[in-house]
């Protein structure tokens, strides 16, 4: 490769990585009127592209490697198999690695799956923690004298989502310091001495101070954790690796009912150990964290190139895949610089309602973390062991249903991890909300049941148990893995932070008035509210969430820029229409108009596509 370091300044001027060939600009990140998902590479001669590519090198530090990122520049021009193999320049190995992206696209490096897997632990006490106050609400009210103040059993219960949301705005600048790594190790410092502490606790104000400490590193934690896990995926399998999230949750709910039986003989102190005993998982993510890569996409935020390639070389197959990966990111954030050049902190928060792009990303974000309260799992989670008391069960027996409960919810978290990438986002909500809620409004009516028949309290289980096995594949899942993905590198932060604030504070009025709404209205009356709840929730999903499902990070940009206007209309006039007489009338000549256009991609991965 030639050396153009010592070159005149005219020869290097036409190095010029400016995207002045590709007809789009930031405005369309704004208003993407036509739903164009553009490729940046498209259309570029292969002779521009060896100087742009050689011009970001000499940028950045890469002499030397010019001829690997023009071979992953190439790649990401021709990401399909019929484009890619007719590319005399790239070897046999790129090749078959490229192929093997889809033949084998779970095969991938082992630090990649350990980081993920390690971060993804943290999430476990999120889940304990709530089945360990689930356990503890039997006892703890009447060692405390509270037991007939719902309100402050309330309180303590949503503690950690209550002062969450005074932590998770502080998401943006601690990730701006100290990256993904850092964050997620100060954060599992919170998740280890507070939760200790509960059990030492002599007065109710004390245990809602230790869980308030908890809520400070836990709001911080939710929108950390996924959006490091997103950012190092391959977006094949992007919904995929997410999802261990929600799974590594939902093993900590398991966890937790195993927890509560097993402390359960233990009397008067059993609450105490039920939860402390969530600060476990907390112990190697802090102590092993630092061997994880960063998030290359944060060390491009911070301009760190060189540390970003040694981390996808980390987090891919090849040197190649790195390449491509990096330069493609960086042609996307060239552009998201421009479109979006919120520089502090007040300004990236006004961006979210100010920037149409972003504010839709937020509406659709905020609109999931809702919907997954409006299900009423949360609810499930804190007060299942209740529920099955006042259903007619035992405290043995309750907590044994109650871990019934656990373990059909992480069973079922399983199933995510494929279709999360196969049938869509979207899909999976639209299929299960409706059925989650025919199960609550079931399981409300059997309490209507004479306590004298034998099958009232079975079916409840059942109805329950049914419930939370359509919650595992669809909702689960899905809030970690949206607000995620959704927001362009320089909002990631601040997107996911704000997100979370939506969660923590609707979770937080959920969990206070559940125990006075079950006092007031009964179990009947609680459970047919959520699931008219379940019901709102899958008409908004219908009409403003777009499928993100297989896009880079990048790309998602172009999703976005659709007007929300323009996506419901095509729901209600294209997709609805379209639906019925395939589902409904069954007529298999029904052909559906897909809403997105692909530029530089074929015409075959524009119907592979298809909403």
């Amino acid at each position: 490769m030639t050396d153009h370091a010592n070159e005149p300044q005219d020869f290097k001027n036409h190095l010029d990585v400016s995207h002045a060939h590709v007809e789009h600009h930031a405005e369309d990140y704004a208003q993407n009127v036509n739903a164009r998902i553009i490729n940046p590479l498209a259309g570029i001669p292969k002779d521009n592209l060896r100087l742009q590519v050689e011009g970001f090198c000499i940028d950045h530090g890469f002499q030397g490697k010019e001829e690997i990122f023009f071979r992953g520049a190439l790649a990401a021009q021709n990401p399909l198999e019929e484009d890619y193999t007719k590319i005399p320049e790239l070897t046999d190995d790129d090749k078959l690695a490229l192929k093997r992206e889809i033949t084998h696209k779970w095969h991938l490096p082992r630090r990649l799956y350990y980081a993920i897997a390690l971060c993804s632990l943290g999430s476990a006490l999120q889940g304990w923690d709530n089945t360990g106050a689930n356990g503890a609400n039997l006892s703890f009210p009447q060692e405390f004298g509270i037991e007939h103040n719902e309100w402050l059993i309330g309180v303590i219960n949503s503690a950690p989502t209550l002062f969450g949301l005074c932590s998770a705005w502080a998401a943006d600048p601690i990730n701006n310091w100290i990256g993904r790594r850092g964050s997620i190790f100060a954060t599992g410092l919170f998740c280890i001495f507070p939760v200790l502490a509960q059990a030492f606790t002599h007065s109710w104000w004390e245990l809602l101070l230790c869980r308030a400490f908890m809520g400070l590193g836990m709001g911080i934690k939710i929108s950390v954790i996924p959006i490091y896990t997103a950012e190092v995926s391959p977006a094949s399998i992007r919904g995929g690796m997410v999802t261990s999230f929600q799974l590594w949750v939902a093993f900590g709910i398991m966890i937790g009912m195993v927890f509560n039986l097993a402390f359960y003989r233990i009397g008067a102190l059993a609450w105490r150990f039920q939860l402390a005993a969530a600060f476990a998982p907390a112990i190697p993510v802090v102590l092993l964290v630092w061997w994880c890569p960063e998030s290359p996409r944060w060390l491009m935020k911070k301009g760190r190139y060189q540390q970003a390639f040694r981390s996808f070389c980390c987090l891919r197959n090849t040197e190649m895949q790195a390449a491509r990966e990096l330069y493609y990111a960086h042609r996307q954030v060239m552009e998201e610089q421009s479109a979006f050049a919120g520089t502090t902190l007040g300004r990236r928060i006004w961006d979210l309602v100010s920037v149409p792009r972003l504010r839709r990303a937020t509406l659709a974000s905020a609109w999931i973390v809702i919907s997954q309260q409006f299900s009423g799992i949360n609810v499930m989670a804190f007060y299942s062991s209740t529920i099955f008391s006042n259903a007619g069960y035992g405290t043995l027996s309750t907590l044994l249903a109650s871990f019934g409960y656990g373990l059909v919810m992480f069973v079922f978290a399983f199933p995510a991890l494929y279709t999360m990438d196969t049938f869509g986002r979207r899909n999976l909500l639209l299929v299960t909300f409706p059925n989650m809620a025919w199960c609550l409004l079931a399981a409300g009516l059997c309490f209507l049941m004479s306590p004298d028949n034998p099958a009232r309290v079975p079916l409840i289980a059942f109805f329950i148990y049914l419930f939370t096995a359509l919650y595992g594949p669809g909702m689960g899942p899905m809030p970690s893995i949206y607000f995620s993905e959704s927001f362009p590198l320089s909002h990631r932060e601040i997107g996911g932070a704000f997100t979370i604030c939506i969660n923590n504070a609707v979770g937080s009025a959920l969990s206070l008035t559940f125990p006075a709404l079950l006092a007031r209205v009964g179990a009947t009356g609680a459970f047919g509210l959520y699931a008219g709840l379940n019901i709102v929730a899958f008409l908004v999903i219908f009409l403003i969430v777009p499928e993100t499902k297989q896009r880079t990070l990048e790309e998602l940009d172009f999703i976005f820029g659709v007007p929300t206007s323009k996506h419901m209309t095509y729901q209600i006039k294209t997709w609805l229409p379209w639906w019925v007489k395939r589902y409904i009338f069954f007529r298999r000549d029904a052909t559906l108009e897909p809403l997105y256009q692909l530029e530089g991609y074929s015409a075959r991965h524009n119907e592979e596509q298809a909403v």
